[in-house]
């Protein structure tokens, strides 16, 4: 399975002229916090409050299965490109074509130069929205898968 990867310039083009969806894999509070205007949000996994660790989401899959057809346009975003990646793997080996959206949100830094290596969403000054979504929050996505 490949999956497509490019930058966030190109999946707001995607998301704005193409009618891509752009669904944020990052945890339920981590998309409050901030993320693309208009992006969903299904997380591939969760914060567990009492180890303080991120544990898989054992309905990653099934939720997406439920709220978007095997052919849908999906971009596929998290905070620097990792959970996303995984994500859109995961999604590929299922039958779908996702794009994965390289820097994701917060952008990925060389942590030996402090130098960019993938821009991020919100670096980018791309429009960001908080809180829960009405149509894309988890919560409302998960009760469809239900």
């Amino acid at each position: 399975m490949s999956v497509t990867h490019i930058g966030v310039q190109e999946a707001h083009r995607l998301q704005t002229d193409d009618g891509y969806i752009y669904v944020d894999v990052r945890s339920v509070p981590e998309y409050e916090r901030g993320h693309p205007d208009g992006a969903h949000n299904v997380p591939l996994l969760h914060f567990d409050q009492q180890t303080g660790q991120m544990t898989p989401n054992p309905d990653f899959l099934a939720v997406m299965q439920a709220n978007y057809p095997s052919d849908a346009k999906l971009l596929v975003g998290c905070q620097v490109g990792g959970r996303s990646g995984k994500a859109a793997l995961v999604l590929a080996e299922s039958g779908y074509a996702p794009v994965n959206v390289k820097g994701g949100f917060g952008g990925r830094m060389d942590p030996a130069t402090g130098q960019v290596i993938d821009e991020g969403w919100s670096q980018a000054g791309l429009p960001v929205a908080t809180g829960a979504s009405e149509d894309g929050s988890y919560d409302v996505l998960q009760q469809t898968g239900h």
